[in-house]
């Protein structure tokens, strides 16, 4: 029996390489806000939760800047 194309077609991904920038940007994010919010358990939830939205942030300023 014969096997068909669409049995070994493999998927390829060009542009992954974006996640591991990310995930360095996060690291340097958590340890910044870990740093400035280092204290009691809800402080530390508090950076763990801005080191994850730290895109939003530089967003939010970025538009704000007059243009």
């Amino acid at each position: 029996m014969a096997t068909s194309d669409s049995s070994t077609k493999k998927n390829v991904v060009k542009s992954g390489g974006v996640g591991g920038i990310w995930f360095l940007g996060f690291i340097g994010a958590l340890v910044y806000y870990l740093h400035t919010h280092s204290g009691t358990f809800w402080l530390v939830v508090l950076a763990f939760m801005k080191a994850l939205f730290w895109p939003a942030f530089v967003v939010y300023h970025v538009l704000q800047l007059p243009t």
